[in-house]
């Protein structure tokens, strides 16, 4: 097979690659240009190292954007509980106050971890933005008003805000496939999120509400408001296999659907957290 048939063959499996490098004349003229100057017995490796950097530049715009996306959302969550800690009596002393001051200091850490990530890219990280936390577009006087007034406020927009981040994560995870020590970072991030999300879901439960530790169903444990952030948790199949009733046991709806995680698009994540941002 010579070189022609090779690039054909290429383009087969992936229509879109002569796009990924530049125009196909560019790219052939570039090509031709190239081989040139090494010796046939290297033109394996020269074709390999030219589709090496086309797909090395793609996946590094694909990191950059899952990494300010993150970023954007951790903003948010350190802010929410920086204010949340500084507001004068909102908390409860001892056990309340230390829970809620580590996850503070969670958030911050990973603002911190995404900024140098961003740096080390060579990418400028995305600014702060402003944040309305009573949802209401920057009127700050949303539905959630009293967030740092009203202490069962606060902890329902934590959950709704530490149950989206899971989500989150999870939609962008494949992006990240491929990028290595990005991928494990975010992993991480993302576990650490799902225990937030448990913790603060059981200081709800001891102050009365009715919630788990882990959703059921498309159930929000706060109202309607927030069900843009619970909304395709009830799916019973994973990976095309029906949970409910697999092999003959009694698993029930809400014992398949608690099991899973859904993820959220980067476009349902944005939906979700617009009101939040000014």
């Amino acid at each position: 097979m010579n070189i022609l048939n090779i690039l054909e063959e290429i383009e087969k499996t992936d229509a879109e690659v002569y796009e990924r490098i530049s125009p196909r004349r560019k790219a052939m003229a570039e090509f031709y240009g190239f081989g040139k100057k090494v010796a046939l017995a290297s033109l394996p490796l020269a074709l390999g190292t030219m589709f090496k950097k086309a797909y090395a530049q793609t996946a590094s715009a694909d990191v950059e954007a899952v990494l300010q996306f993150a970023l954007t959302l951790e903003y948010l969550e350190a802010e929410f509980y920086t204010r949340g800690v500084a507001a004068a009596g909102l908390i409860p002393a001892g056990a309340p106050l230390g829970a809620i001051t580590t996850i503070r200091d969670h958030e911050n850490q990973h603002v911190a971890f995404l900024k140098t990530a961003l740096m080390s890219l060579g990418k400028t990280p995305v600014s702060k933005p402003t944040f309305d936390f009573s949802a209401g577009k920057g009127s700050n006087s949303g539905p959630f008003a009293n967030v740092f007034t009203n202490y069962d406020t606060f902890l329902a927009v934590a959950q709704t805000f530490e149950d989206t981040g899971v989500r989150a994560y999870k939609g962008q995870a494949p992006a990240l496939i491929g990028s290595g020590g990005v991928l494990t970072a975010a992993l991480n991030i993302h576990s650490v999120e799902a225990r937030h999300a448990a913790h603060i879901r059981q200081m709800r439960k001891a102050r009365g509400a009715n919630v788990k530790p882990w959703i059921t169903g498309m159930d929000t444990g706060i109202g309607a408001i927030v069900q843009k952030s619970y909304e395709g948790e009830e799916l019973e199949t994973q990976a095309g296999i029906k949970i409910t009733g697999i092999n003959g046991q009694a698993i029930s709806v809400n014992a398949a659907t608690e099991a899973f995680d859904e993820p959220l698009t980067k476009a349902q994540i944005l939906a979700i957290v617009d009101p939040f941002i000014v």
